[in-house]
């Protein structure tokens, strides 16, 4: 694999420290890229789950393979650690072809993608990781890439400047995104083919899971596979993250087969509840619950009652709070549902459990957003 002018790890979204510390976070580190290598598919018919994907990329490059043409550009967008770059690589083995990784982040200036663009090969195929945080510059550039296999190399500044047209080989370009409203529509409407990748749903899980334990040649039942698929908030990357610890507690506490209550036992030690919940996902809700009623209350507030940034909060804890219907977000502030009380087996306050919003002055501004 070809990584001259690449980086080596796709930058990922969001602060990447706390969520790279979290068994549960989307962010991989470089222990856990060595091991998902590893369990990465190698086409498309060992890829589970994302049925509607496969399907349609699969016809996307048998076409193009019966053409005998380069597959057209494609992107993928979803949450982090669904498989957006292990469906990168497959597209580069179904076409027989070369990949090339980098990312967004990396590409601060046009020069830095017309020196990777220009080192392509014939049928090779890019993968551009978080493609919506690329310069803007570098961006215009690619519209003339993807369209026209062609980039406009600016020698020299001021009045004489000078443009050198460079003709690219046919390439594909593959883009990985995690906000895809985020994408200007003149380069979300040069990919040929878009998808969505969805969340797993816990059966699908199952079936990661037992293909991961057979890889790393761990025994687990069918129950052990549903006790840690149903705490993987629907993504694989943690699926597997989850079973290389549950396999940790096997081997030093028991015989080393995965069973639910093994399963059980082992991801209470690494505080991961039922729901898939850590330990700065049940903070947020015990501060919300149990020092603000339930709210509303602002987001800067709720942050230094748990002892985060405020970034922290609303970009690592909140969204998966919100997706299980534990948390809503309001103009007031945030507010937890009925599910959170319940969940926490606390007991709403009557009234609403909207909690204290104004002061002895009348003022509503502790609680606000």
């Amino acid at each position: 694999m070809n990584r001259d002018d690449t980086t080596d790890t796709p930058a990922a979204e969001g602060p990447a420290g706390p969520a790279a510390e979290r068994l549960v976070g989307s962010v991989a580190d470089r222990d856990d890229q060595a091991v998902e290598a590893a369990l990465r598919p190698k086409d498309l018919d060992e890829f589970i789950g994302q049925e509607k994907v496969r399907e349609q990329l699969d016809l996307v490059l048998r076409a193009a393979r019966a053409r005998g043409a380069t597959a057209d550009h494609v992107l993928l967008s979803g949450a982090p650690g669904l498989g957006k770059t292990t469906l990168s690589m497959i597209i580069a083995a179904e076409m027989g072809a070369p990949i090339r990784i980098t990312s967004g982040p990396a590409i601060q200036h046009a020069g830095d993608l017309a020196a990777i663009l220009s080192s392509l090969q014939e049928g090779e195929v890019l993968f551009l990781d978080e493609i919506h945080r690329m310069s803007r510059p570098a961006e215009e550039m690619l519209y003339m890439a993807m369209e026209d296999f062609r980039v406009d190399v600016i020698v020299g500044k001021g009045p004489g400047a000078t443009a050198i047209p460079l003709e690219l080989p046919p390439f594909t370009l593959v883009g990985a995104t995690t906000r895809a409203g985020l994408l200007p529509p003149p380069l979300r409407d040069r990919f040929g083919f878009t998808a969505h990748m969805e969340y797993y749903e816990p059966a699908e899980l199952q079936r990661v899971i037992h293909r991961s334990a057979s890889l790393l040649d761990v025994e687990i039942d069918p129950d052990g596979a549903a006790e840690i698929a149903g705490r993987s908030r629907g993504t694989p990357r943690i699926a597997n993250r989850l079973l290389r610890r549950v396999r940790d507690y096997a081997q030093v506490k028991a015989d080393g087969v995965i069973t639910r209550e093994i399963s059980a036992a082992a991801l209470g030690v690494y505080e991961v509840d039922g729901r898939g919940l850590d330990r700065l996902d049940r903070a947020v809700l015990e501060a919300l619950l149990k020092l603000f009623g339930g709210g509303p209350v602002g987001l800067s507030t709720l942050a230094v009652a748990v002892g985060e940034e405020r970034e922290t909060v609303e970009e690592v804890a909140e969204p998966f709070l919100v997706r299980e219907g534990l948390l809503a977000r309001t103009p007031r502030g945030r507010v937890a549902t009925p599910a959170a009380w319940v969940h926490l087996g606390l007991t709403a306050p009557t009234g609403g459990g909207s909690g204290a919003r104004t002061g002895a002055n009348g003022q509503q501004d502790l609680f606000g957003t």
